[in-house]
């Protein structure tokens, strides 16, 4: 086998040679028997490094794209997953900020209708002669505060009484 190798590629570069440099055409020698193995083992030698070599590099191509592009997926899953979680935060920021509007409208409603109650009440009880507004502000009659002993803070003395009305 290293022979024949060995011989077959002694013509072939004879062959090349003639042709590219122009030589004339001779009758091409056979290598010597020494030569030959020698010559082959060599070349035997050369493929098997260069095929191994050859392998490593594709390998490790190989390996390299594998490993980026578990890389890329793991990174593109990682996307969607962050992806996912900001539009579902983005639903629960929207849901609260409805039932926020809808709690603001019901408490303004609240105060708009205590406000209407209050302002009727105190327009009843100007009306009814239970309490009237002075500069100093507002000041109860007897009738709207029956047992004034009720509240130990205040006496009967300490209050203003005003009459006013039928």
């Amino acid at each position: 086998l290293c022979v024949s190798l060995a011989q077959w590629s002694y013509r072939s570069e004879h062959r090349l040679r003639i042709s590219l440099l122009g030589e004339s055409p001779k009758a091409i020698k056979p290598l010597s028997e020494a030569r030959a193995v020698q010559n082959g083992a060599n070349m035997l030698a050369e493929g098997f490094l260069f095929a191994v070599a050859a392998t490593l590099v594709l390998a490790e191509t190989w390996r390299s794209s594998r490993s980026t592009s578990k890389r890329r997926d793991a990174i593109d899953d990682n996307i969607e997953e962050l992806q996912a979680k900001v539009a579902e935060l983005e639903q629960k920021l929207a849901e609260s900020n409805k039932v926020a509007e809808e709690q603001w409208e019901e408490l303004r409603t609240r105060e708009e209708e205590v406000t209407r109650i209050l302002d009727r009440v105190v327009y009843i009880g100007l009306r009814g002669g239970w309490a009237s507004l002075h500069e100093d502000g507002l000041r109860m009659s007897s009738a709207a505060n029956p047992s004034p002993e009720l509240s130990p803070s205040t006496t009967a003395s300490s209050l203003p009484v005003e009459k006013t009305g039928p």
